[in-house]
C-alpha cells in the first residue's frame, strides 16, 4: 500500500492544523468543500476520486460543536458512499467528552451517543487525543487510537530548564496525568483537593504536598472557563510556591476564560493547537505547542499497519 493512496481531508473546524498534517505527511489536502445552503444546512462536495483509498478526515469537534460534529458525520457518509476503502475519523479534541456518564437520574450519556453517530457514520477507526475520560475508548466497538498531550507538553518544560520545579494536579480526578509528565520532568507532585458546589465554580480546599519555594506546573486535560486554574494558581502562590506554569492539550477558553488567565499569577499558559485559538483568545501569556508532527506519525503508522503505541516507548 503506497503513500499515494492515503488521502486527508478537513472541516472547517481546523483547517490549519490539518494543513500542517498534510505538510508532515508530504502529501496534499483533499479537494473538498464543507459549505452550508441558505437555510443553513451542511453540504459537502469532496472533489477528487476516493475510491479504494485510505482516508483520513481531520476535524475536532470544538465550538461550535454541533456544526463541526455534522460536518465530521456528513463528509464521512459522502466518502463511504464514493467507496473510500477506510474512514478514519481523526478527532483532536472530542466534543461532548465530559459527558460520559450519567451524574442523576435521566442525564443522556452523550459521549456515547456521538460515538455511536461516528460509528454509524462510516468510520472504521477513530484517532483522538487526551479524552476527558480514558473510558470512552470503550463507547466505539472500532479501533481507538488514544494519543496523550502529555509528551509534547513534557518537552516543552524540558527545555526550559526550570528549577526546582514541582508537578501539581488541579484536582484528584487529574492525579494520573500529572504523574505522567511528572515522571518525564523528574520532579515531584501535588494536588489541590478542591470542592465544587456547582458546574463551573470551583472551590479551592487544601494543597496536598510541599510547594514552597517551588516552580509549579499545573497541568489539566481541558481548560475551559479557566477558574479551576486560576484559582488553584492563586492558592498556590498564597501558599509560597516561587512562580505557577500551568499546561492543557485541548484549550477551551470559554466565556471569561481569557481575563481570568489575564488577571492571574500565572507566568506562562501552555497549550497545543488541537482546538484552534481564535483572535480575542490569544494571549502573551499563551504559548501554544502543534500536535501536527505527532498526529502526523500516529497517521503514517494506521495507513502502514505499524504500531502506534510504539510512539511513546
Amino acid at each position: 500500500m503506497g503513500v499515494r493512496q492515503m488521502k486527508i481531508f478537513t472541516g472547517n473546524a481546523n483547517p490549519a492544523l490539518a494543513a500542517e498534517i498534510a505538510e508532515y505527511l508530504g502529501v496534499n489536502l483533499g479537494q473538498a468543500q464543507v459549505s452550508r445552503f441558505s437555510d443553513g444546512e451542511i453540504v459537502v462536495k469532496i472533489n477528487e476520486s476516493v475510491r479504494g483509498a485510505d482516508v483520513f478526515v481531520i476535524q475536532p469537534t470544538c465550538s461550535p460543536a454541533n456544526d463541526h460534529l455534522m460536518e465530521l458525520l456528513i463528509m464521512i457518509d459522502a466518502l463511504r458512499r464514493a467507496s473510500a476503502r477506510r474512514i478514519t475519523a481523526v478527532i483532536p479534541y472530542y466534543g461532548y467528552a465530559r459527558q460520559d456518564r450519567k451524574a442523576r437520574g435521566r442525564d443522556p450519556i452523550t459521549a456515547k451517543l456521538v460515538a455511536n453517530l461516528i460509528t454509524v457514520g462510516g468510520a472504521r477507526r477513530v484517532m483522538t487525543m487526551d479524552l476527558h475520560a480514558g473510558q470512552i475508548q470503550g463507547f466505539f466497538d472500532i479501533p481507538v487510537d488514544h494519543l496523550p498531550g502529555v509528551p509534547i507538553l513534557a518537552e516543552y518544560f524540558r527545555n526550559k530548564n526550570l528549577e526546582n520545579a514541582i508537578v501539581v494536579s488541579p484536582d484528584l480526578g487529574g492525579v494520573t496525568r500529572a504523574r505522567a509528565l511528572a515522571d518525564r520532568l523528574g520532579s515531584a507532585i501535588a494536588i489541590i483537593d478542591k470542592r465544587r458546589p456547582e458546574p463551573n465554580v470551583a472551590e479551592i480546599m487544601n494543597i496536598i504536598g510541599d510547594i514552597e519555594g517551588k516552580t509549579v506546573i499545573m497541568i489539566d486535560d481541558i481548560i475551559d472557563t479557566a477558574g479551576t486554574i486560576t484559582l488553584g494558581a492563586q492558592a498556590l502562590i498564597e501558599r509560597g510556591a516561587k512562580e505557577v506554569y500551568a499546561c492543557c492539550t485541548h484549550p477551551v477558553l470559554s466565556g471569561p476564560a481569557i481575563s481570568r488567565i489575564e488577571n492571574s499569577p500565572i507566568k506562562e499558559l501552555v497549550v497545543t493547537n488541537t482546538i484552534p485559538l481564535s483572535e480575542e483568545k490569544r494571549s502573551n501569556k499563551i504559548k501554544v505547542l502543534s500536535v501536527a508532527p505527532l498526529l502526523g506519525e500516529a497517521i503514517l503508522r494506521v495507513h502502514e499497519d505499524l504500531s502506534v503505541s510504539m510512539l511513546f516507548d
